[in-house]
Formats: structure tokens, C-alpha cells, sequence
């Protein structure tokens, strides 16, 4: 199963969000889908009304990622994905079309890890590793015990894996992320997530990666990933997709759909990513039993579950 959608935006600038691509939703029901519908709509509008003000694709990113970190039933920030040892370690990403980039991995403490990825966009250093507690108030951020991420959903979730033969595989969703072209022309991307649940304490995914989980080249791309991170780890994908746009003289529906096909689809694995261009191109490409995501078709703000 191999999925794409492709719309071109209206507006002066493009913006896509997603909440995470799986197997099927862990005990949906009409109010849980209504309520992520409502979550994805939030922070598709929260990034909106950046570039509708005239802001920077990199804020637009932020601004959208920064309301899924705060909803608990997405897997980043508060209701995260929990560890093996019932912790929970956060992975997030900003890039920035003229190739700079920020990222944070092993995050336990940092409320928002998508600010201090933004944060770390303006130092020297690209990617920290287990920030400490010192480092993040440097940058003025807000630190919670790793105790508040967790929520008892995520607990029930966790012990239930651990106690039975599920395979839950079926079952996860991981990753949020944004991708943005700005009225200047200028793109950017920002992911997070909390992995998977029962993952390896210390594992780190494709999200913190600049050109696996998250890239973007101005007058060429913006991408964020969500699957299986080995699978776009050892694929580049995010990176891929770039190369077969720029180099590879793709559009950008073939150059996402290809890519899932060959670097998702082709390793057994399942996953999706989101892209913009500088033509306001709005493409979604997944390879999963579902897609968490919101986008316009016009004046129409849709979603998907």
C-alpha cells in the first residue's frame, strides 16, 4: 500500500503537519478521532497563522510542533512514547532551507524539545546528546520532571506490551512534524517524537538526524519523516528525496513515492513523509494502515486518521 496525496496551495505560502503514521489506532473510538482531528487542526492553524502574519517558514514549523508537544495524545512531549524502563527520552529536529540546522536527542527534562532543537539552530553545535539541566536554562526554556510526560495511557500501553505477546507493531504511532514554505520563498522542517513504545533505553531515531527524519534545501524541498526510524536512518530518506527532486529531476509526488517505495516499503517496514516546495507543492506519501495529518485543499483545512 503505497498512498500519496498532492495539492498545490493557494495562499501565499505552504504548510503541511503530521501527527505519526502506523498500523491501526491503539482503542479508537468516535471521540479519540475527534479529538486527534481537533489536535491536528490546532496545529496546522497555530503554524498558519505564522505565515499568515508574515513569519518565517521556521517559526511556522515550531509554532505547529509546539502545540503537538503539549497534546497528549500525540507521541512528543507530554504523552510520549515510554522506554523499556518506563522513561521517557525525546528526539527532535529544526532545519532551515539555507542548510543550517538545531537538534536534540535523549531530551528527558526540556518541556518543549522542539525549542531547544530551535535553540540549539543558533549555536555553533548542530546535535546534543542527554542535555543537561544547566544547558537547557541557559536558552531560558522550561524543564519538567520526566515524570509529567508520562500519562496513563501511556503507562497502560506500555504494560500491556510487556505483559502479553501483542504485536505492537500494529499499533504504533510516533513522530509529529511540520514542513513550511514562507512568503519569502524560504523553507523549513521540524520534527519530534518520543520513538516507540518499549523501546531500548538510550535507543535515537531518524528524527534528530538532518537528512533522515527531517531536511529541508531552499529552492528545492522541505521533508519530515514518521515511520520506522532504522528503516529511514539506513535510507537517508529525508535527504532522498531532495537528491531525486534536484538532481534526480523529479517532482516531488514521484520523488516522495518512490522513495517510500524503496527505502520504506522495500526494507518490510512502514512510514510516511510530508513535503513542501517552493512551488507550494503540499505532498503527503505514506506506506501504513493509517496517517495522522492536516493540510488546505483550497480553502478547506482537511485531516486524516
Amino acid at each position: 500500500m503505497n498512498d500519496i496525496i498532492d495539492v498545490t496551495s493557494t495562499r501565499p505560502y505552504a504548510l503541511v503537519v503530521h501527527g505519526g503514521a502506523g498500523g491501526h489506532h491503539w482503542r479508537l473510538d468516535e471521540a479519540r478521532e475527534a479529538a486527534f482531528r481537533a489536535g491536528l487542526r490546532a496545529a496546522y492553524l497555530a503554524g498558519e497563522s505564522v505565515l499568515a502574519d508574515g513569519g518565517s517558514a521556521l517559526d511556522a514549523a515550531c509554532a505547529a510542533v509546539l502545540v503537538f508537544e503539549d497534546d497528549p495524545l500525540f507521541n512528543a512531549g507530554r504523552g510520549a512514547s515510554l522506554t523499556a524502563d518506563g522513561t521517557v527520552e525525546h528526539d527532535a529536529a529544526v532545519m532551515t532551507g539555507n542548510g543550517r540546522g538545531g537538534a536534540v536527542t535523549l531530551a528527558r527534562r526540556v518541556r518543549h524539545p522542539i525549542l531547544l532543537a530551535r535553540a540549539i539552530l543558533d549555536t555553533p553545535e548542530v546535535l546534543i546528546g542527554d542535555p543537561d539541566d544547566d544547558y537547557v536554562r541557559g536558552f531560558g526554556l522550561e524543564l519538567c520532571p520526566n515524570e509529567w510526560f508520562i500519562t496513563d495511557e501511556r503507562r497502560a500501553k506500555l504494560a500491556e506490551l510487556q505483559a502479553t505477546d501483542t504485536n505492537w507493531d500494529d499499533h504504533k504511532h510516533g513522530t509529529v512534524g511540520c514542513v513550511a514554505l514562507d512568503a519569502s520563498g524560504h523553507l523549513a522542517a521540524a520534527t519530534s517524537t518520543g520513538g516507540y513504545d518499549n523501546k531500548p533505553a538510550h535507543r535515537v531515531g531518524d528524527t534528530p538526524l538532518l537528512g533522515h527524519g527531517t531536511y529541508a534545501r531552499d529552492g528545492v524541498v522541505a521533508v519530515s519523516c514518521t515511520g520506522r526510524g532504522e528503516s529511514f536512518m539506513q535510507g537517508v530518506v529525508s535527504h532522498e528525496v531532495s537528491a531525486r527532486i534536484e538532481y534526480g529531476l523529479q517532482d516531488v509526488a514521484s520523488a516522495a513515492a518512490d522513495t517510500i517505495a524503496a527505502e520504506i516499503s522495500g526494507r518490510g517496514t512502514t512510514g510516511a513523509l510530508i513535503a513542501v516546495t517552493p512551488a507550494k507543492r503540499c505532498v503527503l506519501a505514506w506506506d501504513s494502515p493509517t496517517l495522522l495529518a492536516a493540510w488546505r485543499d483550497g480553502d478547506q483545512l482537511m485531516t486524516h486518521i
